[in-house]
């Protein structure tokens, strides 16, 4: 047989070979490092023997592949370890994923001091070298194997596989588990991990299943990149806006009041609204209308728009659905139905179209409360929501439009660098989730298609994203943990203008049925301040804090002349405050350096009598003295131009 390497080179054997084999015949070096093999593409085990002519690539920790095959045995060692100590805990799933692996046990809550203990239990696990063994079962001994073993999760795993699927185990020492694979030959080959967290996670993802505990870790090949990694994870910390945001006062949670509920504080309501007015300024100047809708409606309006189909479970429900005499209302979870009763009202013409029609919606959707988090994932949030009836004829024009508007918004707020485009399509193998036909379908998403491709944008594509009404353009980013969030998104509907009778009278005198564009210009408003959050690390850029300056005398002296330049620098719309405590200025200045504030002006006798100001700024540090007007010159000018300053110096600890 004729193996064709990685490097194009070719070895030629006699007879079958494990990969194993070939690796240790290649290179000593390459058996000690090999963790697994890839052949004709497709990862598999070590003991994998080869027979017949493929392309091989030896895979190691420093391959992605490679180290996921360590991160998975880890998880395996993690299982083991728990089964150990905790042998009344149930076994779920327990993949590698990018950061590592997890693993879901059906257990209490495990605590800090239970992962240490499991911690130092892999090390005897791993130092004892254990071999992993794969071997197979027909599907009802497997099933019958686990249900002795009390393992009621794999049993259910098993029972979902196809009749003739081959199920495949895991044997280290008195440990076996269910898994496809592939593995390292022996536990001794994880040389570092950590085990990072624990939290709830349904089983399978689903809200109505038990609440099982999934402990989180990760592994690498070297200790030195272990510690690195931990150090990345430190800072990711400091930048998380959940922990940071808190701190910092822009929001807070209650548990009385509900998870997915957060109460934006004085500085997080503010920056919100500093955000709200400038989108609508800027929608209005790109000849938006805007409108103000209800925040429910009754459930024929959602019945209209098939949302009570396809969508019903993520609404908040008010009412008895069993009462067909009661009136059923629900919490809107977004505004189109509402606007197109605003555009139903006086029959159009082709001259009035396009219609663009926005509004600042407060929306509420169902959300699970395992998905929930901060302020990216909520069950109430405010959005830049906005819908287009277009002509056919102006689809691509508008489309382009609010692709612009959505770069405006991103390139304004300095995020424009953060994200990828995903073209989101329909599932072909699932049509009963979609309105409209296949040809329907494949005739709109060829038309964004073509648009993103004149545009220029490089996107992705993803089936089985669609909303049920139409494909959409996704502007992606991520969190600090890696998470993807959609932050914007731009959708093009041929479907509802037919369900809610929505014409205009075309040049010829005929009644036509126009195409709807659902946009956001710059999404959520509290996912944005998240996300603006973690990008500056609560440094926000001037035109966007809460308190822009604080004035800070010297001494109770000189609070009159602080008083002064507060009232100016208020007057020409500059939020400014005085801290007037009765603290050293070294003290003030530390506080106000932690507060984040970008500027703070010290005051004594000299800037009064001069009428000038002592600049402190987070960007280039003591900017010195200069007149208060030129001072109120230079940061309204900022403000207005929404300039980011750079951080030129670094700060004083």
């Amino acid at each position: 047989m004729k193996i064709t390497l990685k490097d194009g080179s070719c070895k030629e054997y006699a007879a079958p070979m494990s990969i194993m084999d070939i690796s240790a015949e290649i290179s000593e070096g390459l058996a000690r490092a090999a963790c697994a093999g890839e052949v004709d593409g497709q990862v598999v085990d070590l003991r994998t023997v080869v027979d017949k002519d493929c392309s091989l690539n030896i895979l190691t920790a420093s391959d992605k592949a490679g180290l996921q095959v360590v991160r998975h045995t880890a998880s395996h060692v993690l299982a083991e370890a728990v089964k150990r100590l905790y042998p009344e805990a149930k076994l779920a799933i327990g993949p590698s994923i990018d950061t590592g692996f997890y693993y879901d046990f059906d257990h209490t809550p495990f605590s800090r001091e239970d992962l240490d203990k499991l911690e130092a239990e892999m090390k005897k696990i791993i130092k004892e070298g254990r071999k992993l063994e794969r071997f197979t079962l027909p599907r009802e001994e497997a099933i019958h194997y686990m249900e002795e073993r009390g393992e009621n999760y794999k049993v259910e795993l098993i029972r979902d596989l196809p009749e003739d699927a081959e199920i495949s185990f895991y044997r280290q020492g008195d440990f076996v588990d269910l898994c496809a694979g592939p593995h390292l030959l022996s536990t001794k080959g994880i040389k570092a991990f950590k085990l990072i967290s624990s939290s709830g996670a349904y089983w399978r993802g689903k809200s109505e299943n038990p609440m099982l505990q999934r402990i989180y870790g990760t592994a690498f090949q070297k200790k030195e990149e272990l510690a690195d990694y931990l150090e990345y994870l430190e800072n990711v910390k400091k930048r998380d806006h959940n922990k940071l945001g808190r701190e910092m006062e822009l929001f807070t949670t209650v548990d009385v009041i509900g998870q997915g509920l957060p109460l934006l504080m004085p500085k997080g309501a503010k920056m919100i609204q500093i955000l709200q007015r400038w989108i609508e300024d800027e929608e209005e100047k790109r000849g938006y209308m805007r409108t103000k809708t209800p925040l429910m409606a009754k459930r024929d309006l959602y019945v209209i728009s098939d949302h009570w189909d396809h969508y019903k479970e993520g609404m908040f429900v008010l009412g008895d659905e069993k009462d067909e005499n009661a009136e059923v209302f629900a919490l809107r979870p977004m505004t189109c139905p509402f606007q197109y009763y605003v555009y139903k009202q006086s029959q159009k013409s082709y001259r009035d179209l396009p219609c663009r029609y926005g509004e600042t919606s407060t929306l509420f959707r169902n959300e699970d409360s395992g998905e929930m988090h901060g302020l990216t994932r909520v069950r109430q949030f405010t959005i830049s929501e906005g819908h287009l009836v277009v002509r056919p004829n102006q689809v691509e024009e508008e489309f382009r439009g609010c692709v612009d508007l959505a770069k405006y918004c991103m390139t304004t707020l300095g995020l424009q660098d953060d994200v990828t485009y995903r073209l989101s399509l329909w599932d072909p193998s699932n049509q009963g989730k979609y309105l409209g036909t296949e040809e329907m379908w494949n005739q709109v998403q060829n038309a964004m298609r073509d648009i993103l491709n004149k545009i220029g944008i490089e996107y992705t594509e993803e089936e089985g994203e669609a909303a049920f009404y139409g494909p959409k353009l996704d502007i992606q980013a991520k969190n600090v943990y890696g998470k993807e969030d959609t932050m914007i998104t731009i959708q093009l509907d041929m479907f509802l203008a037919e369900r809610f009778d929505m014409t205009y009278i075309d040049r010829d005198g005929e009644k036509k049925r126009p195409y709807i564009i659902h946009r956001t210009s710059m999404g959520c408003y509290e996912r944005t301040l998240a996300w603006l959050t973690e990008k500056y690390e609560g440094k926000f850029p001037t035109w966007l804090c809460p308190e822009q300056v604080r004035v800070l005398p010297i001494s109770e002296k000189y609070e009159a002349y602080a008083k002064e330049v507060e009232s100016t620098l208020k007057e020409n719309g500059v939020l400014a405050t005085v801290d007037n405590r009765s603290e050293k200025i070294g003290f003030k200045i530390r506080e106000t350096r932690l507060a984040r504030v970008p500027y703070m002006l010290v005051v004594g006798q000299k800037e009064e009598e001069d009428k000038t100001v002592s600049v402190r700024s987070r960007f280039a540090g003591d900017e010195g003295i200069m007149s208060l007007e030129e001072f109120t010159d230079r940061i309204c000018k900022e403000i207005r131009t929404k300039e980011i300053r750079k951080i030129e110096v670094q700060e004083e600890k």
